[in-house]
């Protein structure tokens, strides 16, 4: 692996720090103080919903704790808890139902 220069680092360091501020800085600096229209309010309460399956499913698929492979314990657990949180629409019955399952197939199957 090749060594990045000293000023290279820098210069990305503080390429992406401004660009970070940028971003943030449109949103609360520029429009901050005005109401967001309806159609962007009605996109922005979807993004949970969208974001967090995104960060859940590589880890149900391909589990850090099996090497990558294919564990059936945790796609039930998955699919119990999506289940479970369409069925009774409550968040913490689903997780709880969820990690029930996957400790109890964990403790099962080995």
């Amino acid at each position: 692996m090749t060594e990045i220069s000293s000023t290279a680092l820098w210069t990305v360091i503080i390429g992406l720090g401004l660009g970070s501020f940028a971003l943030r800085f449109v949103f609360i600096g520029l429009i901050g103080d005005r109401q967001m229209p309806e159609w962007a309010l009605r996109h922005l309460r979807y993004t949970a919903v969208a974001i967090l399956p995104g960060l859940v499913a590589p880890l149900v698929v391909w589990p850090p704790a099996t090497g990558g492979s294919f564990d059936l314990p945790r796609v039930l657990a998955g699919i119990v808890t999506l289940a479970v949180g369409y069925v009774t629409k409550n968040v913490l019955a689903a997780i709880v139902a969820g990690a029930a399952t996957l400790y109890a197939l964990l403790y099962l199957l080995g």
